[in-house]
């Protein structure tokens, strides 16, 4: 089973900083960074408009719990957003190759 955890993050160099550990740790296969977005979002009772960069982060279920403790250990924010979505189905040729790219040494 897979799943794609979404991050958003303070910067684009924040999100690049945390996706690369999460590749080299084999903690996912791959992660995307596209385009900044714009957030409102409630905080401390007020409104807040920001520019956020957001991490795609592809994995295996068994490992969304290890990169919610290492994004938190790694993230700028108090609070950061990290939810994981699972993939229901995908092309099986990527989804072997991801899971092998997980299974692999780290070194």
């Amino acid at each position: 089973m897979f799943a794609i955890v979404y991050i958003t993050t303070s910067s684009k160099e924040e999100s690049t900083r945390i996706g690369k550990k999460l590749v080299q740790e084999r903690l996912s296969g791959c992660v995307n960074i596209p385009n900044d977005v714009k957030s409102f979002y409630y905080w401390e009772g007020n409104i807040e408009e920001d520019t956020e960069s957001v991490l795609l982060v592809k994995t295996k279920t068994s490992k969304v719990e290890k990169i919610i403790k290492r994004v938190k250990e790694l993230h700028s924010y108090e609070n950061p957003c990290i939810v994981a979505l699972p993939i229901i189905n995908g092309s099986p040729e990527y989804l072997n190759w991801l899971n092998e790219e997980m299974e692999r040494d780290s070194n």
